[in-house]
């Protein structure tokens, strides 16, 4: 304990100086990287030790989430607290406190996942991407307008050469428009940063279809006028930029080039893309930038997040799928064996098995214990005794209209076959309905599925390509085909809408988090509806 007071004491005390610093931005940036990275190698010891005693590490936790006097162990508070309900829906990475020599104190004894998070994440960058810690080298996309999202490198702000009040904008349309501005600004920038895979989708979206506007923008030094755009806002946004002819001219040289590569030609230094959330069926948004816009970058997603907590860390960022450690100082893990037990048992973090599949119950604050995150795990490895996974699914995302149950990543698999056998077709996005949601207007038929995909390569689907969806869907699930062959279940409806629909699908959302896959409101449905082309 005392060699990680010393430390802590160390660096509290840098953290102390370089606050007082605010003239001298690059000094300031230094000490405040030096002494991040010294706590930053604590915490990745201590992670270390933890792993080697998950367990005891996990008795721990389960203590410091219980009220005072409640009888100790992971097997008493079992018996006491029956399995409860879903987990509080909250926004994926919460706000967080400044960073003040205090908390770094606190660090060296306490458990503050967002604070170890961040910092094994500055340590994992500064190991693999040497030039990616540089003072305002780092651009951030990310919108969170109730509740602002902290990034991932938020202990170390001088990273980042966005405004944090873009972030805040009403409208995300806005708010990554202008984000985007002051990354192109930057030529020099090292790491490109994304709150959701779907979020840097939809700013590069924006950049094909409005780069005119953007060059110009950065010519003149302006922020134009847009809807969601406050004017107050505008004019303290605008305060920060400067004309910039020279940048704006290169912006127009490669965007009239092609888009094929486009991110490492506007940023020739740049060394990673940063997503906050790749995993599961937001994957398909990072394959897609890989093969297009972002080819030849890496791309590197830090955090396992569910249910608003921070709950793993990917150490492994050149790694092309993500794989996160649980680690056993964050939360109190339990898992439910896949597929269900008629009589469920929770089996815990030291008790999993590799290659298996598991549900996800999570203690992760005080007064909610045992809940459901409505996630399904699967066991990759194990980094000494903690186990690594990756999100297979989310159970609220599966289509059933007569108890069927067709998982999210499966009928994602079904679709991206289907995709494949029209030439020339890409799949860029998708979203399904289930009949019940359309009332009346579903006709008298039997319940059925409707599915919303955008394309590129096709301007129309025939009716042999539509039916060739349902038919993937009857050779991947048996079951779905008994209820196809007795008329159960009626025929798959496929629809095609426009380019850009699913960016304002999103914008509708209201909030930041990753795409659903299938939609539950009627003003969801009517907006991807009103957008239908075929």
């Amino acid at each position: 304990m005392l060699p990680a007071v010393a430390v802590a004491v160390a660096v509290a005390v840098a953290v102390a100086v370089a606050v007082a610093l605010p003239a001298a931005p690059a000094l300031r940036h230094r000490l405040l990287r030096s002494a991040l990275l010294r706590a930053a190698g604590w915490s990745r010891r201590r992670l270390e030790l933890r792993g080697s005693e998950v367990r005891r590490s996990q008795e721990r936790r389960l203590r410091r989430l219980l009220p005072p006097g409640t009888a100790r162990g992971s097997d008493a508070f079992r018996e006491r607290y029956p399995l409860g309900q879903s987990c509080s829906d909250e926004v994926l990475g919460g706000q967080v406190s400044p960073l003040r020599p205090w908390t770094l104190l606190c660090s060296c004894w306490g458990t503050d996942p967002p604070l170890q998070g961040s910092l094994l994440y500055l340590d994992i960058l500064r190991t693999t991407f040497p030039q990616a810690l540089a003072p305002r080298g780092t651009a951030l996309l990310s919108w969170a307008p109730a509740c602002p999202r902290a990034p991932a490198g938020w202990p170390l702000r001088t990273l980042y050469c966005t405004p944090a009040e873009a972030s805040a904008l009403p409208s995300r349309a806005a708010a990554l428009r202008v984000q985007l501005l002051f990354a192109l600004r930057t030529r020099a920038l090292r790491v490109l940063e994304a709150g959701l895979a779907s979020e840097l989708q939809d700013a590069l979206l924006a950049l094909r279809t409005g780069w005119h506007g953007l060059a110009q923008d950065l010519a003149l030094g302006r922020v134009s006028p847009q809807p969601g755009l406050p004017e107050d806002t505008r004019g303290r946004l605008q305060a920060l930029l400067a004309p910039d002819a020279t940048r704006a001219a290169e912006v127009r040289a490669e965007c009239a080039r092609s888009f094929e590569g486009i991110v490492q030609r506007l940023w020739p230094q740049l060394e990673v893309v940063v997503v906050g959330t790749a995993y599961s069926t937001e994957q398909h948004y990072c394959d897609a930038l890989r093969q297009a816009d972002c080819k030849g970058l890496p791309f590197y997603c830090p955090f396992y997040q569910a249910a608003g907590a921070l709950l793993g860390v990917n150490l492994w960022p050149q790694e092309p799928a993500p794989r996160f450690l649980l680690c056993p100082d964050w939360a109190f893990y339990e898992f439910l064996p896949c597929p269900a037990e008629e009589e469920p048992r929770t089996v815990l973090l030291d008790e999993l098995w590799e290659g298996r599949e598991y549900g996800l119950v999570l203690t992760a604050r005080p007064g909610e214990y045992r809940c459901h995150a409505g996630e399904v795990l699967r066991v990759t490895g194990f980094h000494k005794q903690c186990p690594m996974v990756e999100l297979v699914r989310r159970e609220s995302q599966a289509l059933s209209v007569r108890g069927e149950s067709i998982p999210e990543d499966r009928f994602c698999r079904s679709l991206c076959r289907a995709v494949g056998m029209w030439p020339g077709a890409r799949l860029v996005d998708y979203v399904c309905v289930e009949s019940a949601l359309l009332g009346a207007s579903s006709g008298a038929c039997a319940p059925h599925y409707e599915v919303f995909v955008e394309l590129w390569g096709l301007r129309d689907l025939s009716e042999g390509q539509r039916y060739k969806l349902d038919q993937c869907l009857q050779e991947d699930f048996p079951i779905y085909k008994s209820f196809r062959f007795k008329g159960s279940i009626g025929p798959l409806r496929l629809h095609m809408v426009g380019a850009g629909a699913f960016a304002r699908l999103r914008d509708a959302l209201g909030s930041a988090i990753p795409m659903p896959r299938v939609l539950r409101e009627e003003r969801l449905l009517q907006l991807i509806q009103n957008t239908v082309i075929s």
